[in-house]
């Protein structure tokens, strides 16, 4: 044990600290060096800035843990670089060095559920237990679930069929993967987001080139502005910074160069009416029926029997329609992938009781020129996976349909929006085993 601490190398040192942040139960210092192998801990009110060997940053923010499993560059050899990062719970944000940019296919950063590998990158990752959620600041990340050749043991980014990418010209996504779960969900919900985890970035926060929109976008770090940043972080003491960690300002923050771009100055967002005014949803789909414990959707059922929407179509437990008033036009060229919105599932194995499903591992994807779309699916319940999935054609009216309605796999729904952008269905599968009832919304 003595022989392997000696060997430890050091990853970085501590350029700002503040709040309750400790090394192996030792409260942390300013400039104190931090070693491969160290685990990072902070409190309810602890940040942390680690500035990596390489010119990159690691920063934990409050109620966080993370391991410094690997550091190791080798400026003349970059294949020989090693650095493997683990954020075992909360909220950290990883800025590439110039080390780890030279050699991305050697860099892993690990969560209880995911492996994260990067394109040159400055990402925020908040994880449980359970969940993690990536977004990416500037350049692009590859997410993959634990499962198969991909475990946690392994270093370098897990790229398959499974994995997917997001880059930061995707504005307003994030990737999350859930414990089980080999292909992450992209998502849209802001609210889910990392810094909305109860642990806001700082004003004073590092970060890189913001907005990178391209695969090849990468970190560009300003090294005087950085050091600037870093060094008048050093002057924050516990006297002057707001309990609680400091206020709660985005981490969306550009600090490029100011020759380059010039310093934007605050702006009061606008206050926004309580109330958006909008027309009926263009597709709606809900249970007719009580089953698994859940009750019939009476105000869905209200709306489809009001008159506006007909086109009204069941499948199990639930029914779908779409408004009288639409005007499906669709694109004659061209493909679209969907993200799933919505879900409502319910499962019955032979003779057993309905009990409530969820779905996971969604995808739609549609073809315009052949007016053809694929599905696939995993519905979860009752202690069983059971993987959905179906091809059809689009219908002139938009509407989903298998091109044999003989066949254990069903599906009922329409594609809908003034672009096309929208999509909803109705899904069923039966085995001898096992039937499934389910209901689907999309968004492009």
């Amino acid at each position: 044990m003595l022989a392997s601490a000696a060997q430890a190398a050091e990853a970085g040192k501590v350029v700002f600290v503040t709040g309750q942040v400790s090394v192996a139960a030792r409260p942390l210092a300013l400039d104190a060096a931090v070693q491969e192998g160290d685990e990072l801990t902070t409190g309810a009110d602890g940040y942390v800035y680690v500035k990596t060997v390489d010119q990159g940053f690691l920063v934990l923010r409050p109620n966080s843990k993370a391991r410094i499993v690997a550091y190791h560059i080798d400026a003349q050899n970059p294949a020989n670089t090693r650095v493997k990062l683990e954020l075992l719970q909360g909220v950290a944000r990883s800025i590439s060095g110039v080390g780890v940019k030279q050699a991305r296919q050697n860099f892993r950063f690990n969560t209880p559920v995911a492996a994260i590998g990067v394109r040159g990158t400055d990402f925020v990752v908040y994880t449980d237990q359970q969940t993690s959620r990536v977004t990416v600041m500037s350049g692009g990340v590859v997410v993959s679930g634990f499962a198969g050749s991909c475990g946690p043991e392994g270093g370098g980014p897990c790229e398959g069929g499974a994995s997917r990418e997001l880059f930061a010209g995707q504005a307003g996504l994030m990737l999350q993967v859930q414990r089980g779960q080999t292909s992450p969900q992209l998502l849209r919900s802001p609210v889910m987001s990392p810094a909305d985890q109860g642990a806001p970035a700082r004003p004073d926060e590092p970060v890189g080139k913001v907005g990178g929109s391209s695969p090849g976008a990468d970190v560009n770090l300003d090294a005087q502005k950085s050091n600037n940043v870093l060094n008048n972080s050093k002057q924050i003491s516990q006297s002057n910074v707001t309990p609680g960690g400091g206020a709660s300002v985005p981490p969306l923050v550009d600090q490029q160069p100011e020759t380059v771009v010039p310093p934007v100055k605050p702006v009061t967002p606008p206050v926004l009416p309580p109330v958006v005014t909008r027309g009926p949803e263009e597709v709606i789909w809900g249970r007719y029926a009580a089953i698994a414990g859940g009750k019939v959707d009476a105000a869905t059922q209200a709306k489809i029997k009001d008159g506006a929407y007909d086109l009204e179509m069941v499948l199990g437990p639930y029914n779908i329609a779409r408004l009288k008033s639409t005007a499906y036009v669709a694109p004659r060229e061209g493909t679209a992938s969907f993200v799933l919105t919505g879900s409502d599932a319910v499962l019955q194995r032979a003779g057993g009781n309905w009990v409530q499903a969820t779905v996971e591992n969604a995808q739609l994807d549609v073809d315009f020129a052949t007016r053809t779309f694929k599905t696939s699916l995993n519905v979860v319940g009752d202690n069983m996976r059971v993987p959905y999935s179906v091809a059809g054609n689009i219908s002139q009216k938009g509407e989903l349909v298998n091109p044999n309605q003989i066949t254990d796999n069903r599906i009922k729904g329409y594609l809908g929006g003034a672009n096309v952008e929208e999509a909803a269905y109705l899904f069923q599968y039966k085995s001898n085993l096992v039937t499934v009832n389910g209901a689907t919304k999309w968004s492009r």
